[in-house]
């Protein structure tokens, strides 16, 4: 009977170079994937609009599942918490100042990066609504 010499080994997980790939391809080559886009609209009523206002907006971000660390396994295991995906969503909620006499049709862009996250792009539309008051 022939022994196992790998019995005792042990694997060990590294996690995935892919989420590094994407922000490096990002970075050099200025492609980045639209779901790294976050558009969104803010309704805003005419006085708002005149007035100028600073207003809460719930951002998501994807980044790495805490608890697989982007790869989407653990000990060959498929990764529950974010259905073997790699990738998680966060919320993070941002403070946006509109200037006053801010027009219908208005954009804002900017840029938004987390410590534990990757960086998304935040597009922010200006609708006037003359029903809200």
């Amino acid at each position: 009977m022939a022994q196992d010499c790998f019995a005792d080994e042990i694997a060990i997980d590294f996690p995935s170079a892919g989420r590094v790939v994407d922000r490096m391809r990002d970075s050099f080559l200025g492609e980045p994937d639209a779901r790294d886009v976050f558009e969104t609209e803010l309704a805003l009523s005419p006085r708002e609009a005149f007035s100028g206002l600073v207003t809460p907006l719930a951002v998501s971000i994807r980044g790495a599942c805490p608890y697989c660390g982007g790869r989407g396994e653990s000990w060959a295991e498929p990764c529950l918490h974010c259905a073997a995906s790699g990738e998680a969503v966060f919320h993070h909620t941002v403070s946006v100042a509109v200037p006053p006499g801010v027009s219908d049709g208005a954009t804002f862009r900017f840029r938004l990066t987390s410590p534990h996250t990757g960086s998304v792009r935040v597009h922010v539309r200006i609708a006037i609504q003359p029903s809200l008051v």
